[in-house]
């Protein structure tokens, strides 16, 4: 038990350490160590972290409200632009949160020094999004090419360090029908999103869609002498890999406008004779 009781007190002793800071001493464990080094604690609650140079200087790094506006100065943000300009680190997404400080300071430390390594941690990015635009059913017999509104929403989750250029998307979608094309279908789709322009501000991606379920309703042309036309329900489900692509353009801080063209072609279904209309306007958000 002494013997224990003597290593957990060495392991304290190593991982947190006493500092004095504007004449206020306070504990503050490691984070990461390079270059610059994170530190941080809890102090009743409440996460506190910094920064300590090469030289042993250590900032605190806070994001207070601004008393008229009640909006966050982000003032941590600019400590840490300060500390590494020239670099070509960016400070813009970067949050006040042990996570995404980590991840700051390990691209930092890994760019200035070639002999620092570190395996960024993989972090699931999720976005939400609604749309609305206009179909001809590119993929549906439409004898008279008519084009229908349709809406939908969407749901994108991606790895965002390593593998942000692809991503797997949830697909919901219901067209309507009109006085000349009695065919109104609900579509929900399984993809997958390879976006070969990927900047902060936009990016340009293709989208492939691998299964998809379809259920609806559709008016037809009887052949039946005395019936001019029949209803008919349907639901199937399919692997038609149809192809698509679209942008988006980032408008806030999480929130993009998008632009798509939805179902060009499909590789594995049949495809309508007519030149596919599918276009889309929506609004995504990160979640």
């Amino acid at each position: 038990m002494f013997l224990l009781g003597f290593l957990g007190l060495g392991f304290l002793s190593f991982s947190q350490q006493s500092y004095t800071i504007n004449n206020e001493t306070i504990e503050l464990k490691t984070a990461i160590e390079g270059n610059l080094d994170l530190l941080w604690t809890i102090d009743n609650g409440t996460y506190r972290y910094f920064v300590r140079t090469e030289s042993g200087n250590i900032q605190e790094l806070v994001n207070t409200k601004d008393g008229d506006t009640r909006k966050y100065q982000e003032e941590y943000k600019t400590v840490l632009k300060n500390l590494t300009e020239g670099y070509g680190v960016s400070t813009e997404n970067v949050n006040l949160t042990l996570y995404s400080l980590e991840n700051f300071f390990n691209t930092y430390n890994a760019t200035t020094d070639l002999n620092y390594n570190f395996e960024p941690r993989a972090k699931l990015q999720t976005r939400l999004g609604a749309f609305g635009g206009i179909t001809n059913q590119p993929l549906v017999e439409n004898p008279n090419n008519t084009s229908v509104p349709f809406f939908g929403l969407e749901f994108e989750f991606f790895e965002a360090t390593r593998l942000q250029r692809h991503a797997l998307f949830f697909h919901f979608r219901h067209a309507l029908e009109a006085d000349d094309f009695k065919y109104t279908a609900t579509q929900i789709a399984i993809g997958y999103r390879y976006r070969f322009i990927n900047k902060d501000r936009f990016n340009v991606y293709g989208n492939l869609k691998l299964v998809t379920y379809d259920f609806g309703q559709a008016t037809y042309t009887s052949s039946i002498p005395g019936v001019e036309t029949y209803d008919e329900s349907f639901s199937n489900i399919d692997v038609p890999f149809i192809l698509g692509f679209g942008a988006d353009f980032r408008v806030t801080k999480n929130g993009f406008i998008t632009f798509a063209y939805h179902d060009i072609y499909a590789l594995f279904t049949d495809n309508s004779d007519n030149f596919p209309i599918d276009f889309t306007l929506g609004f995504k958000m990160n979640l």
